[in-house]
């Protein structure tokens, strides 16, 4: 499994590299963005488009991995609250196993069990 996830890696990055370099010219166009409200307006500095792709990209790394620890915190608060529910059906059963059988609860048993 090991050498397939590699080989499917290598293709991944082969398959960039290529459009990387198919796209360079589109690529490397210097573009400004500008915000314009009525009270603030703002206008950055030349950037080409990698740059620009390379952000995005980290951007979205960081927002995926922020919601990732979330929910993985999440996940362990809910694991927390399972067992320690899990603990108390035990001691509950335990508990009722420990009680001693009387004579009504056999009568009781024996009537409800149709021969």
């Amino acid at each position: 499994m090991k050498h397939i996830r590699a080989v499917f890696m290598i293709l991944f990055m082969l398959v960039v590299i290529i459009v990387a370099v198919q796209n360079y010219e589109a690529m490397s166009t210097a573009v400004k963005f500008r915000v314009d409200f009525l009270f603030f307006q703002h206008e950055t500095a030349e950037m080409s488009l990698y740059l620009i792709v390379v952000i995005s990209f980290l951007v979205g790394v960081i927002f995926s991995a922020l919601y990732g620890i979330t929910e993985r915190f999440r996940q362990k608060r809910e694991i927390k609250r399972l067992e320690r529910e899990a603990r108390e059906k035990d001691k509950e059963l335990n508990s009722l196993r420990n009680l001693p059988v009387t004579a009504d609860d056999v009568n009781n048993g024996e009537s409800s069990v149709s021969p």
